[in-house]
């Protein structure tokens, strides 16, 4: 058995997507090897985390300076019409690495797993309704795993009374797949080819 204060440090890394208590493990006996400077510079930078990032009032996005919303939010040369709809912010730094969509973001900040009443709950669909005014195309860009396709489901429905073209990016992307392992070409082509 570890001390108490290790395990409770793994079990906080626990708690992270993907992190098992062994991943968490390893985690914590690299932060027994470092050096006081460098443990310090990682407490400071989560601290500044917590202080200097804040989410976009609009689209979610995690970003750091003196407005309430991001840099892309804030662009006047982008294309205020088009709303693309994604479940996390890796998502949305993946399709604009692609520089091929000009339009807006919305983080829903996850996904519905069968359509469940509390997994809908998390979603920010109360803000992505009040996001469509002036909106002429959403584009729904969840993941191709079953969830992201509940998920884009369940939005077609909840959108289709507002009378506002809904789009899904086009295939090439494999399903059971996530979109930050995608590649930029294959990306792209989803995105020209979304119907």
């Amino acid at each position: 058995m570890y001390p108490i204060s290790i395990q409770k440090l793994i079990e906080q890394f626990s708690k992270f997507p993907t992190v098992g208590p062994r991943t968490a493990a390893r985690f914590v006996f690299y932060l027994l090897k470092l050096s006081k400077e460098e443990s310090g510079q990682l407490s400071e930078s989560i601290s500044s985390l917590q202080k200097e990032v804040k989410l976009c009032s609009f689209c979610f996005k995690p970003f750091e300076g003196e407005n309430n919303v991001c840099e892309i939010c804030s662009d006047n040369r982008r294309d205020k019409s088009l709303l693309c709809v994604v479940e996390k912010e890796i998502d949305l730094e993946t399709i604009e690495k692609t520089k091929k969509y000009i339009g807006l973001y919305f983080i829903l900040g996850g996904t519905v797993s069968k359509l469940m009443k509390e997994d809908i709950e998390k979603l920010r669909i109360k803000e992505l309704r009040e996001r469509t005014k002036d909106i002429k195309e959403i584009i729904i860009a969840t993941n191709p795993t079953t969830e992201g396709e509940a998920t884009a489901l369940y939005l077609e429905r909840l959108l289709k009374p507002l009378s506002i073209k809904t789009t899904r990016l086009g295939r090439g992307l494999p399903v059971g797949g996530e979109l930050e392992y995608a590649d930029e070409e294959t990306l792209s082509s989803a995105l020209d080819n979304r119907k």
